[in-house]
């Protein structure tokens, strides 16, 4: 019987490189490659960052596939990653939301692009190091379990994910903890073994989100005011894509109490603000809606959901309101459901589905 060939996304970290080395104990024919998606900057740069980014992540995954004797290849998906990626994290916070890039990249160029180019040549699976599962269910849908590691947990980030996408997909590393990656890592002598996680977004190393949005945007975002809820002036902002919904520190407004940030008005320049309890909201409104478990929502349902990538979740009861939209109704008050973010659905141990934050009121 011919071997199920898989192509697996290698960052140059610990989780790929045991998600290759797993896969082929398993008897796949594994390709390793890494997804070149850092744009045109200094070489310097590159190397100093690192993470599944830099030239560091090329070195690194090429050592463990050859360590693991298997073929190994960089794929170019620069102009994707910009377009998917970059693109949308500039123009969502000029546009005052709060972007997960890690999202948008799982969704259309760690699964899009990678699935699309490894079909053609052939390959039956792509594989990640990812922390989570992929099941198929009774009811024929294939759906993101959660991994054996709540604390390393990542289908939160993938809730999105296509039919088509997940079954062709294998992670392998989601039933197991990061310390029995780590061992299995040390055992097989594998380079990076005792490599730190990468941080923080890849293409932002230095984590000055302001300077890369006005440098990519080429232009640059005036002063404006901080405002209450009623419209009463209390203070200068220093340009709204500073600034995220629920924020609370680097304000620098004395109000003699907590403020945070409510909201944010692009159409104004204006970044609102307001007491704790007034960033507090039981309704969470999403669109651009993907269901993963079921096909379709057709009555209101009782779902564990998470507002943020760090959240640890509450219960809500979510229903349709719309071709492609959601309100979830939570059973307690959530502070900083930040529009743009991902409310993500879980029944059970399985992702049902999620969409992007609307408003919180």
């Amino acid at each position: 019987m011919e071997k199920k060939r898989v192509v697996v996304g290698m960052s140059g970290g610990v989780d790929s490189s045991v998600a290759a080395w797993l896969l082929k104990e398993q008897g796949y024919d594994v390709i390793g490659v890494t997804m070149q998606i850092w744009q045109d900057e200094e070489e310097k740069l590159q190397e100093e960052n690192g993470g599944c980014c830099g030239l560091t992540a090329v070195d690194d995954a090429r050592r463990v596939a050859a360590s693991l004797d298997i073929p190994y290849y960089v794929m170019n998906f620069k102009r994707e990653f910009k377009e998917n990626v970059i693109d949308y994290f500039v123009d969502e916070y000029i546009g005052g939301r709060t972007p997960n890039p890690c999202i948008a990249c799982n969704r259309f160029v760690k699964w899009e692009s990678l699935l699309k180019r490894s079909m053609d040549i052939g390959v039956d699976y792509i594989a990640t190091g990812h922390y989570a599962r992929v099941e198929q269910l009774p009811n024929g849908r294939y759906a993101v379990r959660t991994s054996a590691t709540g604390r390393k947990d990542q289908t939160y980030a993938l809730y999105n994910l296509t039919q088509e996408q997940l079954k062709r997909t294998l992670m392998p590393v989601g039933g197991y903890t990061k310390e029995e990656i780590r061992e299995m890592a040390a055992k097989m002598n594998l380079p990076v073994a005792h490599k730190p996680d990468s941080q923080d977004i890849c293409f932002v190393p230095d984590g000055d989100y302001a300077s890369f949005i006005e440098k990519t945007a080429d232009q640059t975002f005036p002063q404006g005011n901080f405002v209450l809820a009623d419209g009463t002036i209390v203070g200068r902002h220093n340009g709204i894509i500073h600034y995220t919904v629920g924020q609370r520190k680097g304000l620098g407004v004395a109000m003699g109490y907590p403020v945070f940030v409510l909201a944010i008005r692009p159409e104004t320049n204006e970044v609102v603000l307001g007491k704790a309890e007034e960033s507090l909201s039981r309704y969470v409104r999403a669109d651009r809606i993907n269901f993963m478990s079921v096909e379709d929502l057709k009555e209101p349902k009782k779902v564990w959901a998470k507002i943020r990538y760090n959240h640890k979740g509450a219960w809500c009861t979510v229903e349709r309101t719309g071709e492609d939209e959601i309100l979830c109704t939570f059973d307690e008050p959530l502070r900083a459901a930040a529009p743009g973010q991902a409310v993500v659905l879980y029944d059970g141990e399985y992702v049902l589905g999620g969409g992007t934050i609307i408003n919180n009121q």
